[in-house]
This record gives structure tokens, C-alpha cells and sequence, in this order.
């Protein structure tokens, strides 16, 4: 204040000097966030090549949506290395805590699970039941690896939806079931899923509840209680990845939706000795007829003002 009252009439450096106050604190303009050297925005991988961060944050999500994984930092790190990343310790503590991914996180989900009661599905015609799940795909070139989301019709064994990218977060499975739900229609339908992180989120549960689908949670570590994806996603193990060295992520890509084409319309499948698409097109009138009892009977209810029994008669109507 001194300074401010008198630089008009003496230097503002005699001044400083007068009140032994450097300049650069007098100067000083406080531009916010974070002093130092701004972090750095991409990394480093072995060979050479430099990836954004958020590619790294989403490696790091992806460790991190395991079953039961509960890595802090210094184990992410190890993990990251392994996939060919030149990354410190240090990096990965800030890219977490920026994230909100460090350790003491918990994962809460709202709203009960409703587990399988049992075990093994028996499925009468299609889109009765579906069942889902990830599986990692190598891609050697890239020198990591990316996830396929399958969506599997039990009836038919048909896929009537698959997606392959970087990451499956829960938007995508929501998104997988939109179109699903526009092609096909999942009101009614039971959806079978293992816990992972991906399919517990409240936002899945809520968008299936909206369309009125039921979806079903195997218990844990039980893979048999989803044994048809688990047994489609052996088949695309031998007859895809174990065949193929993929020199990028499109050729993966490309590979991977052939063999859905070969499964789907031309493969002999010993479960149901036909290809999918004939049991499907076959069968697909047994849908249809199923549907419109269910309208029926849900009309019935409405006129006889027995509207609290709907909802449980639809699903029990199905489940038979």
C-alpha cells in the first residue's frame, strides 16, 4: 500500500529498496492452478511411440474393472509396464488422483441384484433370454490388448449384437442394448450377465429397467451359470485368436466381424445342429406369438383393474 501511495512521485525499484521487498514478489500475479512445470500431457510407450494420457487413464480404468481388483499405484504402475508403457510411479499416482481411481474408492452400486435361480437356461424361442459378456482380444502389433462385447440370443445361439473397441465402459452396453431394443424389442426379455463393473452400474440397470427387460446376475466365480456366451467366447478363442497374429486394431477388427458373419449364417452349430441363422428364422414366429399373449393377458388385467398383477404376470408368463 506503501509503494501503491508513492511510485507517482519516486521509482517504484527505489521503493522496493527502501522496504527491502524484492520485486518479484511485488509483481507477482497469481495465475492460478498448479505451480511448477506443467505435467505432461502424453507418455511414452518402449517403442517409441507417444500416447495421449487419457489413453493411459483408460488402460488404468480398465486394470482397475477387474473382479475384486483393488490395485493402488505402485501396482497399476507394474501392471502398465507389462503393457509396454515408460511410465514412473509418480505419473500414475497424479493420472489416478485426477481420476478419483486411488484406493479407499468404493464401488456402490442402488438397488438389490436379482441372481439367477438357476443355473442352466432353458430357452423355448428367440429373444427369451440373452446372455452377455467381454473377452480380451491380443492384438500383437499394438501390444495390447482390446475388448469384444458379445451379446448372445440362448435360443438360437444367434449374436445379436457385438462390439469391439479400446474399452467397454457402461455406456456402451446401454447403447448395445438400444439397438438391440430398436431391432428387436427386449420388453419381457431375461438378460443374463456376470458382476463386472460394466454391467452393475446403475445406469445399465436403470435403462433395462425403463425397458422393461429383467435382467439376472450370475453369482460369483460361477462361469457356468453363463455358459453360452462362455462357451461362444471358447469358440472365437480357437477359431480367431488363436489363428491370428493382428498387425493392427482394424485387421482385429475386421477378423472378428468375418467370424461373426461364418458363426452367425454359415457355421454348424452341434447344440442345435443347424447354423444360428436357421434356428433363428425358423423360430422367430414363436416370438412373435409369444408377444402378443403377453399383450393379451396384460390387456386383460388392465380392463378387469387388475393393474397390480401385470408386471408380475409378464414376467412370469415369460419365465415358463
Amino acid at each position: 500500500m506503501i509503494i501503491s501511495g508513492f511510485k507517482h512521485l519516486i521509482p517504484a525499484r527505489t521503493l522496493l529498496s527502501w522496504v527491502d521487498l524484492p520485486s518479484s514478489v511485488y509483481y507477482y500475479k497469481n495465475k492460478g492452478g498448479r505451480g511448477g512445470v506443467k505435467p505432461s500431457t502424453h507418455t511414452l510407450k518402449l517403442d517409441g511411440t507417444m500416447v495421449e494420457n487419457q489413453v493411459v487413464i483408460e488402460k488404468i480404468k480398465d486394470v482397475l474393472s477387474q473382479e475384486f481388483c483393488c490395485y493402488g499405484y505402485e501396482n497399476v504402475t507394474s501392471e502398465l509396464r507389462k503393457e509396454a508403457y515408460h511410465i514412473n510411479k509418480k505419473k500414475v499416482y497424479r493420472l489416478m488422483d485426477e481420476q478419483h481411481l486411488l484406493l479407499g474408492k468404493v464401488i456402490r452400486t442402488s438397488g438389490k441384484r436379482k441372481f439367477v435361480q438357476h443355473r442352466k437356461i432353458v430357452a423355448s424361442y428367440p429373444m427369451e433370454y440373452l446372455c452377455l459378456d467381454i473377452k480380451y482380444v491380443y492384438v500383437h502389433a499394438d501390444k495390447r490388448n482390446y475388448y469384444l462385447l458379445t451379446i448372445l440370443d440362448v435360443f438360437s445361439r444367434k449374436t445379436v449384437d457385438q462390439t469391439f473397441q479400446k474399452s467397454i465402459k457402461q455406456v456402451d452396453v446401454i447403447n448395445a442394448f438400444r439397438r438391440i431394443n430398436q431391432t428387436y424389442g427386449i420388453k419381457g426379455v431375461t438378460i443374463r450377465n456376470d458382476n463386472g463393473s460394466q454391467f452393475i452400474a446403475n445406469n445399465v440397470k436403470q435403462y433395462l429397467r425403463a425397458a422393461e427387460a429383467n435382467q439376472e446376475f450370475t453369482h460369483i466365480a460361477t462361469p457356468e451359470e453363463n455358459s453360452y456366451i462362455e462357451a461362444f467366447h471358447s469358440i472365437v478363442q480357437r477359431e480367431v485368436i488363436d489363428r491370428f497374429e493382428f498387425d493392427s486394431f482394424y485387421h482385429a477388427k475386421h477378423t472378428i466381424a468375418a467370424h461373426r458373419n461364418w458363426y452367425d449364417n454359415r457355421r454348424l452349430h452341434r447344440g442345435i445342429e443347424m447354423t444360428p441363422k436357421e434356428k433363428w428364422e425358423q423360430n422367430i414366429h414363436l416370438t412373435i406369438q409369444k408377444r402378443e399373449s403377453i399383450a393379451a393377458i396384460g390387456k386383460t388385467e388392465k380392463i378387469s383393474g387388475n393393474t397390480d398383477n401385470y408386471y408380475t404376470t409378464n414376467s412370469t408368463y415369460l419365465s415358463n
